[in-house]
């Protein structure tokens, strides 16, 4: 499922039109001061701020782009429809565009993948503030070089509300989701350049949806978070359930000190769509024949739900993080999916064949990033997924191991993982350059990845969380 590429002019008078209606609910919301004061957007007291984050990436790939997309080549049963022989078709022929192909995953989330060069990463412009005193907005626009061109995504816009009390919280709009320790983070946020296997895998790059959080501190010594989200559902693991609700989610994170050197949160997280509606993978071709294409398009339907635990330990003397401090953190995820697979034709739109469909993909990372002397840190990460799915007829008859991997569903007797090591350097808070390298084992075929990053915030720039 791609995001929709537009002209930078179109996204951005989206963005101004969404800021606008961000504009009027406050109006709705602050009913009780005077009009003159919520009619327009404006500078007013200087409570409105704006950031702009640059990133550039060069960024080296020993992969071969027109090897076989899975590293091997399969046998087929010719017994059913859909079941003929690859030979020694060449699947980098294919047109992923912007698809996770992780074996074992479920295609169709949107990812900002690097390519092999000189580049312009991801750039963020923000502007955020209070509408009135109870209520805050933020309009987050991304913007990255790919080659379609210049892609715009409005990542952000929401109204959030403030001082309600007794720690509650209501965020309404597009946002990140918070089931996850990573999350809600943006990409300048991250600790490597690139987010873990397992997020990619789940959600593609981003967790952001349009719909409505609700959470609500306790009031305890001990830091107890609690939140429900409710989402449209049209963002990858979800798609067009045709439902106002369409995604909903249930997280709940705990944490506290320990003494004046450590601190610690853990967290837990459900999401689920109930009523995924032809969720598309990725485009399968095989050579007929008579020497044409035959392609076909997996449409999922059914239900998806995703578990996640995960924890964080940071450390610095006296509390100060200045000088040195060290955070380790990992998470696990699972997700269970049931439902039908629609294998549809490219040519006219037809049902080819039809499956029955039962899949568990699940993954973790861990990772460890010490900065040992003010402005210099290094770090470690370690990415590992596995996968277990379960395609029949829908007479319960079993099927090919080809229909499998024509559904984007067969790992290939292969369990993706990653090795990680990272240096960056900060000469100043919101300036920063990172070299990091990959030992990349997501497909059969091991890619040695080097990245050279660097980062600049112009402008107010928010506090991290924890």
């Amino acid at each position: 499922m791609h995001q929709q590429k537009q002209p930078i002019q179109t996204a951005l008078c989206k963005a101004l039109t969404l800021a606008g209606c961000i504009a009027t609910l406050g109006q709705t919301v602050g009913a009780a001061q005077p009009a003159s004061t919520t009619q327009h957007l404006q500078l007013k007291d200087n409570n409105w701020e704006g950031s702009l984050i640059l990133q550039g990436v060069y960024y080296h790939s020993d992969k071969d782009d027109d090897h076989h997309e899975h590293g091997d080549e399969h046998d087929h049963d010719h017994g059913h429809g859909d079941d003929h022989d690859h030979g020694s078709h060449d699947h980098g022929n294919h047109d992923h565009g912007h698809m996770v192909t992780l074996p074992g995953f479920p295609a169709g989330s949107h990812q900002h993948s690097f390519k092999d060069g000189l580049q312009a990463g991801h750039i963020e412009a923000v502007v955020s503030g209070n509408i009135t005193p109870h209520l805050n907005a933020r309009v987050t626009t991304a913007m990255l070089d790919t080659d379609h061109g210049l892609e715009v995504e409005l990542e952000e816009a929401f109204v959030e509300s403030a001082s309600l009390g007794y720690g509650t919280n209501i965020k309404l709009g597009r946002f990140f989701s918070d089931i996850g320790y990573l999350s809600s983070k943006h990409n300048h946020e991250w600790d490597f350049s690139d987010t873990p296997l397992v997020y990619e895998g789940m959600f593609g790059s981003h967790t952001n949806d349009d719909g409505l959080q609700f959470s609500v501190v306790a009031p305890t010594d001990t830091f107890m978070q609690f939140g429900v989200e409710l989402f449209k559902g049209d963002k990858f693991p979800a798609n067009d359930s045709g439902n106002t609700i369409g995604a909903s989610s249930f997280f709940a994170k705990v944490g506290g000190d320990i003494g004046t050197d450590h601190s610690w949160q853990a967290g837990i997280g459900h999401w689920r769509a109930g009523d995924v509606n032809n969720r598309e993978g990725a485009l399968h071709e095989h050579p007929r024949p008579d020497g044409s294409m035959h392609s076909v398009t997996p449409e999922f339907s059914g239900d998806s739900k995703i578990n996640t635990v995960g924890a964080v330990y940071k450390w610095a003397p006296n509390g100060n993080p200045k000088e040195r401090n060290f955070t380790l953190q990992g998470e696990y995820f699972q997700r269970d999916e049931g439902g039908d697979i629609a294998m549809i034709e490219t040519q006219n739109g037809s049902t080819a064949r039809q499956f029955t469909y039962n899949g568990e993909q699940y993954g973790w990372y861990v990772q460890g990033v010490y900065q040992f002397r003010p402005h210099w840190r290094v770090g470690l990460r370690h990415d590992r997924l596995g996968s277990d799915n379960r395609l029949s007829n829908p007479d319960g008859s079993a099927v090919s191991e080809h229909a499998l991997s024509a559904a984007g569903l067969a790992d290939h007797g292969h369990d993706p993982k990653r090795n990680t090591v990272m240096v960056d350097y900060s000469p100043r808070e919101y300036s920063r350059w990172r070299l990091q390298y990959n030992q990349d084992e997501h497909q059969p075929e091991t890619d040695h990845q080097v990245i050279l990053e660097y980062t600049h915030s112009f402008g107010s720039h928010g506090a991290h969380s924890f």
